[in-house]
């Protein structure tokens, strides 16, 4: 069985859902995985925030919009009257249930029930646009099946049985659709996996029926050798490695969820991204499977801060970095990249929500600098630091400021950090060295 996973922008409109409609109608059963249409989540946030500043009107007045902006979606998307009744009649509650949310106690709960609206509108409609096709669809709800557990990971044993059950009782169904982002907490209230989540909601799906392949489509063609955002002529990737994709995703490639790939490597079931827009490119294959040597690709992570925590005390001392970490740990604050000398720690972290309260404890026994506005440079390829020509790599980098280096950590990452002022001269020069004018040919993948 296949499971196929749409974004945002795949569903955005009643053009692009018709392409989806066209993908997945195929032989045999398939799961289906969507996300709200595109810009959907981004209005729910701002209803919600307003919500919270107790701005009820202003709140009321984007409910009426975003409503209207569906009526329309339902009108071009279902043309069978009694499907068209069905579907009005499902608008109309939810955006019902939102404007009475306007009157309601903020909270966090409050705020996760509001943005799952987003994927129960959009699997809603789509289903049943398969059924004015004459397919044979079923709504899964994600909310029966999908749930993290107290430490926030993916619920499997409960995932499989709900899912199983679920797919049981509609099992005269070909396709079944379900929402992805969306989820129950350990407690059995509504949460989700975070922004990007459909694609990690997908790939659990993937691994508790042990699918034959995993499909996340977007608007791109799959890992490119570099941001198309900021760098012209990149190439997509036909292939990668699991570990060479989460490289790329935990370091700013924003085509995948960084988590996605973890359901997926241990049972080694294969991960294709491909692009709705253009449905025949052959897009990036993941697998455990190595495919060549050298860099194959870049990415860039902002939003950086910088710590560098010096000490003579750190002087031949031991627990000197046990007692650095346990403060991060205390704060749960992931580090990036980290780098060692005498005297002196320096780190990088992306979530600086504790960051004064961790200060103040590293004060404690240490001098600490903060650098903010930084950005990671990462550069991914099999085993690229053993390759006897990667060195020749910093050839390229005597021009660029580089304020740390992070160098066999990973046999597959080499990171830079840098001023994010300096991110898109970092990333042109990188791509006109690696990719283009042969100056590290040897690196070529």
């Amino acid at each position: 069985m296949l499971v196929y996973k749409f974004g945002g922008t795949s569903v955005g409109s009643v053009v692009n859902m018709n392409h989806v409609k066209e993908i997945i109608n195929t032989e045999g059963k398939r799961i289906v995985v969507l996300s709200a249409m595109s810009g959907t989540t981004n209005a729910l946030v701002d209803i919600s925030s307003l919500i919270e500043a107790n701005k009820a009107q202003e709140a009321k007045e984007h409910i009426k919009q975003l409503n209207a902006t569906y009526k329309k979606t339902v009108y071009d998307l279902i043309q069978d009257k009694d499907l068209h009744d069905v579907v009005v009649q499902y608008v109309n509650s939810i955006f019902s249930d939102l404007l009475e949310a306007v009157d309601q106690s903020y909270s966090e709960s409050l705020h996760n029930t509001i943005l799952a609206n987003g994927e129960l509108l959009s699997t809603f409609m789509f289903s049943r646009l398969l059924e004015q096709e004459g397919l044979k669809v079923a709504l899964l709800p994600a909310l029966e099946f999908m749930r993290i557990d107290r430490a926030n990971e993916p619920d499997n044993f409960y995932i499989k049985q709900n899912l199983e059950r679920l797919m049981q009782e509609a099992n005269e169904a070909d396709i079944y659709i379900t929402q992805g982002f969306i989820c129950l907490d350990a407690d059995g209230a509504i949460t989700n996996l975070q922004r990007g989540g459909s694609d990690y909601t997908a790939t659990i799906i993937g691994a508790a029926i042990e699918a034959e392949e995993v499909q996340i489509w977007t608007d791109i063609d799959g890992f490119h050798n570099n941001d198309p955002r900021y760098v012209n002529d990149t190439q997509a990737l036909s292939h990668l490695s699991y570990d060479e994709a989460a490289e790329l995703a935990y370091f700013g490639a924003k085509i995948l969820h960084p988590q996605t790939v973890m359901p997926m490597r241990a049972l080694d079931i294969p991960l294709r991204l491909k692009n709705t827009m253009d449905p025949d490119a052959h897009g990036t294959l993941i697998t455990n499977k190595i495919h060549g040597e050298g860099i194959k690709a870049i990415a860039a992570k902002d939003n950086i801060t910088a710590i560098k925590i010096k000490s003579v005390r750190m002087l031949l001392a031991h627990g000197f970095l046990k007692k650095v970490f346990e403060i991060f740990e205390k704060y749960e604050t992931s580090i990036d990249m980290i780098t060692t000398s005498e005297i002196a720690v320096s780190l990088t972290i992306d979530n600086i929500t504790h960051l004064k309260a961790i200060v103040e404890e590293l004060e404690k026994f240490a001098k600490v600098d903060i650098d903010d506005y930084m950005s990671i440079i990462c550069l991914v390829g099999n085993h690229i630091i053993y390759h006897p020509d990667t060195p020749e790599l910093f050839q390229v980098l005597q021009d660029v400021n580089v304020r740390m280096i992070a160098y066999g950590g990973s046999d597959n990452n080499i990171s830079l950090l840098v001023n994010t002022s300096d991110k898109l001269e970092t990333l042109q020069k990188l791509q006109r060295y690696v990719f283009e004018d042969g100056t590290v040919s040897v690196l070529k993948n």
